[in-house]
């Protein structure tokens, strides 16, 4: 009887687990599109969500720290300017165009667009030799762009700023994720956990995206009635609040991704980031109104048919990969025998 139990107490930790994300990565992006319609600030709220995400992630770590009596990884200036930064900056430009996006375009748009971030981290995985070629990958490229024009094709609800915007953020993340991917797996930095990786990264961003910040927004923001000029405590408070949950959705949103991957696998985040983006486009048609033809559908499931072949070829090829490990380690171990034995 252990084994049954085992199994399904290891299905239903799982299934937990992908709700958990779920919750989180759904709710900060209808929780955002909500916001932008009253508060017209993406880069402050931004910048309010990287100190949150901080000021959590910090104490995170000393709690970490506290319970296990084992210290936290701290990076030198050198490693942190030099090997850092540039994560940090483009991760940054990513969040805060995705974010000021929302002021144009629906979720719906958004979503789909967004999700042409394959295309991109494949690209630099390729450029960065992180990833071997195949001719797999054609068709892939084929299905996400074929899908993406399907989705924007006469669509009644486009918005040609927004999509600018949101396809540079797709661009910029495939460096992000690309740029991420090597960091983390550097070892003498030792940013392997994402709570360590967040610490350090979110200063950066916040000194990257300032600047943006301050050309575009900061003039208006100090004249607004939103924080600086009102008139009562309790707009202000209110303004302060929204955006505090704002970056406690977006600091449980990492955690959740990383508790989901530390616990199942990364085959599980990426199987459970395509029905994802099938359940934002839903409650986005149903709850935000926004409208798709057939045609957009359609460009939708041709857009996840590729997603969902590059994730079956990164399995493929990882298991295979493993094999080869694997034997080339059994015929050193014969090998070594061998060797003994005469």
């Amino acid at each position: 009887m252990a084994c049954p139990v085992q199994f399904l107490c290891r299905g239903l930790r799982t299934v937990g687990l992908v709700l958990l994300y779920y919750v989180f990565s759904i709710g900060i992006t209808f929780y955002n599109k909500w916001l932008m319609k009253g508060f017209h600030y993406p880069l402050f709220m931004t910048l309010v969500h990287l100190t949150i995400i901080f000021c959590l992630s910090t104490l995170t770590r000393r709690a970490t720290q506290w319970w296990t009596g084992k210290p936290r990884i701290v990076l030198s200036w050198r490693d942190y300017i030099y090997k850092v930064s540039p994560t940090a900056l483009a991760t940054a430009l990513d969040i805060g165009l995705s974010n000021w996006s929302f002021l144009f375009i629906t979720i719906s748009l958004y979503t789909m667009t967004k999700s042409s971030a394959v295309l991109f981290i494949l690209f630099f995985s390729l450029v960065f030799k992180l990833e071997e070629p195949n001719p797999f990958l054609i068709v892939v490229v084929l299905l996400i762009s074929c899908g993406l024009f399907m989705f924007t094709y006469e669509s009644t609800q486009f918005n040609l700023e927004g999509f600018i915007m949101v396809l540079l953020a797709s661009f910029i993340g495939g460096i992000r994720w690309t740029l991420t991917q090597v960091l983390m797996q550097k070892a003498e930095l030792g940013l392997q956990n994402p709570i360590d990786a967040m610490y350090h990264l979110q200063p950066l961003m916040f000194l990257g995206l300032f600047p943006l910040f301050l050309y575009n927004e900061a003039l208006s923001l100090s004249t607004s009635e939103k924080l600086f000029r009102v008139t009562e405590l309790s707009p202000l408070l209110y303004s302060l609040f929204t955006l505090s949950i704002g970056g406690s959705l977006a600091f449980g949103l990492g955690f959740s991704e990383f508790l989901l991957v530390s616990r199942t696998s990364s085959l599980t985040l990426s199987i459970s980031g395509i029905f994802k983006e099938v359940c934002t486009l839903l409650l986005a048609a149903s709850l935000m109104g926004d409208k798709m033809s057939s045609l957009n559908w359609l460009g939708f499931v041709v857009c996840l048919c590729g997603i969902s072949l590059h994730v079956g070829l990164k399995t493929y090829y990882s298991k295979r990969s493993q094999g080869r490990s694997h034997c080339q380690l059994m015929w050193q171990c014969e090998c070594g025998q061998s060797t003994m034995v005469n």
